[in-house]
């Protein structure tokens, strides 16, 4: 279809008329746009005079590379959001049903968002510390204040510097071994790692928190160490004031408390050295925090802490050059500071103070210490008495 019908056809008008003017150009318009009212939107339609001009004049200057800023830009425009549109749907087909999985999660437990968004789950007040490196040497002082937060068995550490130690036996960490005097790596890694053994046992393993038997500790002492090993089986077995497991084992009477959770804060260093007479000596010290809750259903739900600091020494011998039992370790001491527990009570039990339980034991004798203070050696505590705890 033409813009402008023929000559004739004008002619004709021209005759209908009988003034010979021509139609304006309004007159023609209007004509075009009502013919077009009647042409469907898919009938292809011949562009313009005008339009195929400009598109001649555009393509000219295109092929000159005098193109005009912005020609074809809007094709260019909807073709990258095409293919970005495109990108979203195959980006969709690989995360969509992570991302679905992930929402279901968070719509059922929203504490589990950075920063708690939602401030549902723990209390504002109850920010997770940050793990302490492990320690390499003894501490200048002790810790500082870690707030008044009361503990709960959901957060048994808050309100304690132990909240920021590691978790069980991931705190007790050998150094690496190396050959020392006559002991070669290989004697000195056992060493090492008989120790961490007796340490775990005695302090962190279940069975031998709630009174039993810890075999595997008493397993690597020297067998020719025959009078502590006796000592040992009688503290276990009849304990008194003169045979007290608890000098060398963390017991708790599972009759009366069991632990809240199921995590001992643990944190100290372990060194080594040539010993005199061809052996390796082995220096541990770590601190244990104990969270307990008694197990009466009729008692308040209260969380109370017991912090238990240990220092043994070990001592492998060269089997080759000693009477030994070859792999077993021989201790050559082994001290304690325990802050909360009973004084005077021999029952082979460590006996946490509740704040609403009334006073076990003998009063408090000795010195108030801080059971957090890892700063000063335990020589010579042991005839202080037992004395009070500033915090626990």
């Amino acid at each position: 279809m033409s813009d402008r019908p023929s000559e004739e056809h004008r002619s004709g008008s021209d005759k209908g008329e009988g003034d010979g003017s021509s139609i304006s150009d309004e007159e023609w318009a209007k004509f075009v746009r009502d013919s077009e009212r009647g042409i469907p939107d898919s009938a292809p339609k011949e562009p313009s005079a005008r339009a195929r001009e400009v598109t001649e004049r555009l393509r000219r200057q295109e092929a000159r590379g005098a193109t005009p800023k912005g020609w074809r830009t809007v094709a260019d425009l909807q073709q990258t959001q095409e293919r970005a549109a495109r990108r979203r749907r195959r980006l969709w087909a690989f995360v969509g049903v992570p991302v679905v999985i992930t929402l279901v999660v968070v719509a059922m437990r929203p504490s589990l968002l950075p920063g708690n968004p939602f401030g549902v789950g723990e209390p504002e007040s109850a920010v997770s510390a940050s793990p302490l490196p492990m320690e390499t040497a003894a501490p200048t002082g002790a810790p500082g204040s870690a707030g008044v937060a009361i503990p709960t068995i959901e957060r048994p550490f808050a309100g304690s510097p132990a909240l920021q130690w590691a978790d069980g036996a991931a705190g007790i960490v050998p150094p690496k071994a190396t050959r020392v005097g006559s002991m070669s790596k290989t004697q000195v890694e056992q060493a090492l790692q008989q120790t961490r053994k007796l340490l775990i046992d005695a302090n962190l393993d279940p069975a031998t928190l709630r009174g039993g038997r810890p075999e595997t500790a008493l397993s690597v002492i020297e067998p020719r160490q025959k009078e502590l090993l006796d000592l040992l089986d009688t503290s276990l077995s009849k304990p008194d004031e003169e045979h007290d497991p608890v000098l060398m084992f963390s017991r708790f009477d599972p009759a009366e408390l069991r632990l809240a959770g199921d995590v001992v804060k643990t944190r100290g260093r372990m060194t080594f050295k040539a010993g005199e007479s061809a052996s390796v000596v082995v220096h541990a010290d770590y601190t244990f925090v104990y969270p307990l809750v008694r197990v009466d259903k009729d008692a308040p739900t209260e969380v109370e802490r017991t912090i238990v600091r240990r220092v043994v020494d070990i001592e492998l011998f060269d089997p080759a050059k000693w009477v030994v039992t070859p792999g077993k370790i021989t201790v050559t001491r082994y001290d304690q500071e325990i802050g909360n527990s009973a004084c005077d009570v021999y029952d082979g039990y460590l006996h946490p103070q509740f704040a609403t339980d009334e006073p076990t034991g003998a009063p408090a004798t000795g010195p108030t210490t801080d059971p957090y203070d890892r700063s000063q050696d335990l020589a010579g505590h042991a005839e202080e008495g037992c004395g009070v705890v500033s915090r626990t």
